[in-house]
C-alpha cells in the first residue's frame, strides 16, 4: 500500500513582494510522511500553480529543492520552497512521482491548497 501523507503550511513573503507591480511572493513548506509498509523515493515534482485571473503555471521537475528523498517507513521529510503570483490569491496542487523499494512507481496527490496575502481571505 502506498501510503504518502503529504501536509502543507503557507505563508506569504511581503519584504519580497511588490503589491503594486502585481508581484505577490508565498512560501510553502512540505512535509512528506511515508505511512506505509515499504520505503519510497521521490523523483519528480508536478505542480499546477492557478492565480485569482486564471492564470495557469505548470511546474515539472526533478525531485524537490535538489534533492530525490528516500523514505523508509515512519520517515518523513521536510522543505521549503515558494513561487510567485500576479494576483493575492491562487492555488497550488500536484503530486509526487514517487517508487517503491520494489520498483512500482505511483504518484502522490497533493490536495489543493490555497496562497493568500493576510486579510484577503476571510
Amino acid at each position: 500500500m502506498n501510503n504518502i501523507q503529504i501536509d502543507v503550511q503557507t505563508e506569504y513573503v511581503e519584504e519580497q513582494s511588490n503589491p503594486e507591480q502585481d508581484y505577490y511572493v508565498f512560501a510553502y513548506t512540505i512535509t512528506i510522511m511515508n505511512k506505509g509498509n515499504q520505503a519510497a523515493q521521490l523523483l519528480n515534482r508536478h505542480w499546477i500553480i492557478t492565480d485569482s485571473n486564471q492564470k495557469i503555471q505548470e511546474v515539472r521537475g526533478e525531485g524537490v529543492v535538489g534533492e530525490q528523498p528516500y523514505l523508509k517507513p515512519g520517515e518523513q521529510f521536510v522543505y521549503t520552497s515558494g513561487t510567485m503570483l500576479e494576483t493575492s490569491v491562487g492555488t497550488m496542487r500536484g503530486s509526487y512521482e514517487m517508487v517503491n523499494e520494489d520498483g512500482t512507481t505511483f504518484d502522490a496527490a497533493i490536495d489543493e491548497f490555497v496562497l493568500s496575502t493576510p486579510r484577503v481571505l476571510h
